[in-house]
């Protein structure tokens, strides 16, 4: 079984993260030239939620599966979910509720076994391939705890005024 209470604390700190982004008063906070904003962080990552829930899913009925993270990555897509969540507050929420569903299915729902199963893999950064190989479908899972869940926490973060430095 995986841990889930890494998982779910991971999605708990990115979604105090993105609360107080959207709670700090500015109403656009601007990313560093090359970055996304608060909105397209949380789409990135809900459909990446969304790709591994659908693989994890795929696994538990022993249909052929990959994961592939390129629509992740694709602006118009990205953008797209963002009009169909309803901007921030309900990227929120269907983050929750996707946190909720992973955690089901990536704790007691999959045996040892199906949490073994080589998945291929397709994973990028920046337009960089960071892994192009078979992974165990449990490493999908406990790469979003420990990888990517904190890596866009990161990012929002970084999106929140900084104090002025004293001179």
């Amino acid at each position: 079984m995986v841990d889930t209470i890494s998982l779910r604390d991971a999605y708990r700190t990115l979604l105090d993260a993105a609360s107080t982004v959207a709670g700090s008063g500015d109403t656009s906070p601007v990313p560093p030239t090359g970055e996304w904003n608060a909105d397209q962080i949380l789409a990135h990552v809900a459909i990446v939620n969304a790709a591994t829930i659908a693989t994890v899913s795929a696994a538990s009925a022993g249909a052929p599966t990959t994961y592939d993270t390129r629509t992740a990555h694709d602006i118009w897509t990205i953008e797209h979910v963002i009009a169909l969540a309803g901007g921030n507050a309900g990227l929120r929420e269907r983050i929750r509720l996707q946190a909720d569903a992973l955690c089901a299915l990536g704790g007691p729902m999959l045996s040892e076994t199906e949490l073994d199963t080589p998945v291929p893999v397709l994973l990028l950064s920046h337009d960089k391939v960071l892994v192009n190989q078979p992974l165990p479908l449990r490493d999908l899972i406990t790469g979003l705890a420990d990888v990517e869940l904190p890596g866009h926490t990161r990012q929002l973060l970084a999106l929140l005024p900084q104090p002025a430095a004293d001179d």
